[in-house]
C-alpha cells in the first residue's frame, strides 16, 4: 500500500510540474499574439463567440464566463450544436475564439469556412504549430504541449491548464487596456458575496446604536451582560458622554471573567472594556469591513461603526461579521 501510494504521489507532483513547465514555456512565446489580439478586440464592441469541442469545450465555456465577467460580451457556441440550428447566435464579423489541442475536431473544422465567408477574424489557442487550424487563423497561440502529465501521456491535463491561462491573460489584458474599475465588475455581480463588498456600504448594514447594548464606564457589569441579553448582537459599546466610544465588551470578553470566577456585581464595565477596537465609518464599503475584521492572526466578529471624526469615537452603530455574509 506505501509503495502504491508512493507511486501516486510522484504522479500527482509530476502533472504539477508539467503544468509549471509548460507555463513557463508559454510565458516566452505569448506577448506576440497577445498584442494582436488586443489590436483585434480591443476597438471592438462585438460579442466574441468561443468555440471548442470536449475538454476544450469546457474550457471554452470558463474563458466565456470569464470574458463576460470582466466587460466583455461573449457566448460559447458549440461546434456540433452550431451545426445544427445555434449559429443563429452568430452575427457576421464577430470575432471568433476556437480551441483545440490537435485540430482534428470535424464539427469544429466545418465550421471554419462559414466563419472565414462571413467576415469574422479566428484566433486560435492550440496545442502546437502542426494543427491544421494554424493556416485559417488570424491570430495563433501556440501553447507548446508536449505529452501530457498523466501517467500514460493521455488525459487533457497540461493542454486544459495552457488554454485556460492564455484565456485568462485575454481577459486580463483587455481589462488593462480598456480601464474595467471595480464598480464596474460589481454592477455585473449583483448577487454574489463579491458584489455585496462592492456595492453595499457599512451604513446599510450595521445596527443603529439605539439597536445596541450600551452602557457607562461606572455601569456595573451585571448591568452591561443584561443589556446584551436584552440586545443580542454580540458585544456592548461603552459610551463616555451621549455618543463618544471609549470601549468594547464581547462575549468573548464576558466568558473569559466567568472563568476567572470574579464578582459581577463588583466589576464595572470600564475594568474588563476593551480600549483598543478596530472600528470603520459608515461610508465605508462592505468588503472593507470584512478585510478589516478578518485580517490578522485574531479575527474580529464585531465592527463599531464610528463617524468620520474617529479622534473623538462619535459612535453610530455596530456591525457583525454574521451581517457581512447574511442573505437578505
Amino acid at each position: 500500500m506505501a509503495e502504491r501510494n508512493g507511486a501516486g504521489i510522484r504522479a500527482g507532483r509530476c502533472v504539477l510540474q508539467g503544468e509549471i513547465e509548460g507555463l513557463n514555456r508559454l510565458l516566452t512565446r505569448i506577448e506576440e499574439p497577445l498584442a494582436a489580439t488586443l489590436a483585434l478586440l480591443g476597438s471592438s464592441r462585438r460579442k466574441i463567440l468561443v468555440c471548442g469541442v470536449g475538454k476544450s469545450g469546457h474550457i471554452g465555456r470558463k474563458i466565456a464566463a470569464t470574458l463576460n465577467s470582466t466587460g466583455h460580451r461573449s457566448v460559447f457556441l458549440h461546434p456540433c450544436e452550431a451545426l445544427h440550428g445555434d449559429l443563429g447566435i452568430y452575427e457576421a464579423g464577430d470575432p471568433i475564439l476556437l480551441l483545440s489541442k490537435s485540430g482534428s475536431s470535424e464539427e469544429l473544422l466545418r465550421l471554419i469556412p462559414f466563419f472565414k465567408q462571413h467576415h469574422s477574424p479566428l484566433i486560435a489557442i492550440l496545442g502546437n504549430s502542426h494543427n491544421p487550424i494554424v493556416r485559417y487563423a488570424d491570430i495563433v497561440f501556440d501553447t507548446g504541449v508536449g505529452p501530457e502529465g498523466d501517467p500514460l501521456g493521455l488525459v487533457p491535463t497540461t493542454s486544459a491548464v495552457l488554454s485556460l491561462a492564455v484565456g485568462d491573460a485575454i481577459a486580463c489584458a483587455l481589462m488593462a487596456e480598456h480601464p474595467f474599475s471595480r464598480q464596474d465588475f460589481a454592477q455585473i455581480h449583483p448577487a454574489g458575496q463579491l458584489g455585496r463588498n462592492l456595492l453595499l456600504q457599512v451604513r446599510e448594514l450595521m445596527h443603529p446604536l439605539k439597536a445596541v447594548a450600551h452602557g457607562r464606564r461606572d455601569s456595573s457589569l451585571r448591568h452591561v451582560v443584561i443589556a446584551m441579553t436584552e440586545r443580542p448582537l454580540g458585544a456592548a459599546l461603552i459610551l463616555d458622554g451621549v455618543e463618544r466610544l471609549i470601549g468594547l465588551i464581547t462575549d468573548g470578553d464576558i466568558r473569559r471573567f466567568l472563568q476567572e470566577g470574579q464578582d459581577i456585581d463588583r466589576t464595572t464595565a470600564e475594568q474588563i472594556m476593551c480600549r483598543h477596537f478596530r472600528f470603520i465609518g459608515p461610508e465605508c464599503s462592505l468588503g472593507e469591513a470584512i478585510d478589516l475584521m478578518e485580517e490578522g492572526p485574531s479575527q474580529v466578529q464585531v465592527l463599531p461603526v464610528l463617524s468620520r471624526d474617529g479622534e473623538n469615537h462619535e459612535v453610530l452603530g455596530l456591525l457583525r461579521l454574521h451581517d457581512a455574509y447574511r442573505r437578505p
